[in-house]
């Protein structure tokens, strides 16, 4: 195999990666919208910092109830995995079906998509403490974000 050849299979392997983790990750949000709701409402309500041992700090101030709050948080998040996950397989298609060169927006789109839901996700853990009980899930999301920004140097290295 050329390198060349093995260049672009690789990047075609990533890409439809990305496309279909993007795109899980939507479906699963989709099917369990009143999970990923108490799922995101347990942050924002900051119950984890309530559990046993209690944690007593300033931040708990923040802490929002509202359902309605939860469900609009998760609908942002939701519509940018939705856009992220159009803008990869448009990507996709076009890579196997044009050229890396036609593809390259569309997949730059997806990867500043999935940078933005990531953000959200990890900034609205910020404000609402979630460093304190939920290291996981703070971990999870910087090593996604990791690795948004991973692709989107991979896929651009040349072009620069």
């Amino acid at each position: 195999m050329q390198l060349q050849h093995s260049i672009w299979l690789f990047h075609a392997i990533l890409a439809t990666g990305l496309a279909l983790w993007l795109s899980l990750a939507a479906i699963n949000n989709l099917h369990a919208f009143h999970g990923a709701v108490w799922a995101i409402g347990n942050t924002m309500r900051m119950d984890p910092l309530r559990q046993d041992p209690t944690i007593v700090t300033p931040l708990l101030r923040r802490a929002l109830t509202s359902l309605t709050l939860h469900r609009l948080s998760l609908g942002a998040v939701l519509s940018l995995q939705l856009l992220a996950a159009i803008a990869a397989w448009t990507g996709v298609a076009l890579f196997l079906g044009a050229s890396p060169t036609a593809a390259l927006p569309w997949l730059n789109l997806a990867l500043c998509a999935m940078a933005a839901f990531l953000l959200l996700m990890h900034l609205g853990g910020l404000w609402f403490g979630y460093w304190i009980a939920q290291e996981g899930l703070q971990t999870t999301h910087l090593v996604l974000l990791l690795w948004t920004i991973g692709l989107f140097l991979l896929f651009n290295a040349q072009r620069t």
